[in-house]
């Protein structure tokens, strides 16, 4: 955990949700994130940011277990052990992403999109009731339209919006769809690509993502 202060004068709650098996000594997203993080506390001195590395955390994926569960609860039927650990474990997932007031995500692509187990978070935190709602003649509608969202994400080939393999990339655009579901305004994209398709150019790459990671988090 880390500590950080948003200039307004209240104490914010920042999630830093990281889905990379490298650190930052190792991996591309993960240094620019370390660098957002560096930043942003500096900038915000009294806001919490807390980190949930999503390969060393209890991520539940919605198996029988989590399915059969949800209706024997429904049903108010008693939950074996299996099935009520897991579920509390969604719950508290779910609960800490609704609590929070800003969230950076950090990832690389793998095969045009993120690590499975972003799907299995993405998974926990959209929930009828908590994150969004059905509302009669309008459909869903999402209930975190007061929390701002940034996403680093890392690729060896140029995919970010404009570029000639644009239409491949479903990592950011998977999530932009999912912020926009839960009622999140925006969520700002910080890419680092090109590293394998210029590889000579690698660490120019890097340097210059790092220094606009460390620009977009003074202010957010």
């Amino acid at each position: 955990m880390f500590s950080s202060n948003n200039g307004h004068g209240r104490k914010e709650k920042v999630l830093y949700i990281t889905a990379h098996p490298k650190n930052e000594d190792t991996s591309y997203s993960m240094s620019v994130g370390a660098a957002f993080i560096e930043t942003y506390r500096k900038a915000n001195p009294n806001d919490e940011v807390i980190h949930l590395d999503l390969y060393k955390s209890n991520i539940p994926e919605i198996d029988a277990d989590v399915m059969n569960g949800w209706k024997k609860a429904g049903e108010g039927k008693p939950l074996s052990t299996a099935e009520q650990t897991k579920i509390d474990r969604l719950n508290e997932l779910v609960n800490q992403f609704v609590e929070v007031d800003k969230y950076i995500f950090v990832n690389p692509i793998w095969n045009f999109s993120f690590p499975p187990v972003l799907k299995a978070y993405i998974d926990s935190i959209c929930v009828a009731g908590k994150t969004f709602q059905y509302v009669p003649g309008k459909g869903p509608v999402g209930l975190l339209n007061n929390k701002k969202a940034v996403h680093i994400q890392a690729s060896g080939s140029v995919l970010s919006p404009g570029s000639d393999f644009a239409a491949f990339e479903m990592g950011h655009r998977h999530l932009n769809v999912i912020m926009k579901f839960l009622g999140v305004p925006t969520l700002e994209g910080i890419f680092v690509e090109g590293t394998a398709s210029a590889s000579g150019q690698a660490k120019m790459i890097i340097d210059k993502t790092i220094r606009k990671a460390r620009e977009i988090a003074k202010t957010f």
